[in-house]
C-alpha cells in the first residue's frame, strides 16, 4: 500500500501535539543517551543545530517544504521564505547564539524530537539566557528524503498557543 500524497495537506495538520508522559521533564539534554540517526537526517540535525547557532545557509533551508511551518515562543513562520528569514534575522538581534547539546530522543518515520541547550546573548542589552527546548521536526511521511513541514520549537517545558505569550 502506498503512502497518499501530501503536497496538498495543510502544513497545520502537521503540528505535532506531544502527551505530557511522551518526553519527561526536564527538556536538558544528555548528549550521551541520543539515539543514533541514519546519515540524512543526521545530516538534517546537523543542519538545524547550526541555524540555532546563527550559521543560516540555503542548504539547511532545503530541508523545509515550500509550505512548512516554524512555531516557537515568539514567531509563526507559514512558508520555507519565512523561515529563511526567521533564520537569517536570528545573528541581528543576538550577539551570539550557542547551542550548547543537544539529545535525539525520538526518530520516527514521521519525526525527529531532540532536546536542545541553547544560549542566547542579546545585542542590545547583553543579558544571556540559557533555554532548554524540545524541539520536534514532523517530516513529510511522502518524501523519501526527510522534509520539514513543522518544526516546534518548545521552550522552558512550555507547549505555547499561537496567540503568543
Amino acid at each position: 500500500m502506498s503512502t497518499p500524497p501530501t503536497q496538498n495537506l495543510p502544513p497545520y495538520q502537521f503540528e505535532p501535539r506531544h502527551p505530557p508522559d511522551r518526553f519527561p521533564l526536564p527538556y536538558t539534554p544528555d548528549p550521551s543517551a541520543s539515539l543514533p540517526l541514519p546519515p540524512d537526517r543526521s545530516a538534517l540535525v546537523r543542519d538545524i543545530v547550526s541555524l540555532y547557532a546563527g550559521n543560516p545557509s540555503e542548504s539547511a533551508m532545503r530541508h523545509y517544504h515550500e509550505n512548512s511551518i516554524y512555531d516557537d515562543p515568539f514567531s509563526f513562520c507559514d512558508t520555507r521564505y519565512k523561515i529563511a528569514g526567521q533564520w537569517y534575522g536570528l545573528p541581528k538581534a543576538f550577539k551570539s547564539l550557542n547551542p550548547k547539546a543537544y539529545e535525539v530522543v525520538a526518530n520516527e518515520k514521521d519525526e525527529i524530537v531532540f532536546k536542545l541547550r541553547q544560549e542566547y546573548t542579546f545585542k542590545l542589552v547583553n543579558i544571556t539566557k540559557v533555554v532548554d527546548s524540545l524541539i520536534t521536526l514532523k517530516l513529510d511521511p511522502g518524501e523519501e528524503k526527510p522534509i520539514i513541514r513543522y518544526h516546534k520549537d518548545q521552550w522552558d517545558e512550555k507547549d505555547y498557543d499561537h496567540e503568543g505569550l
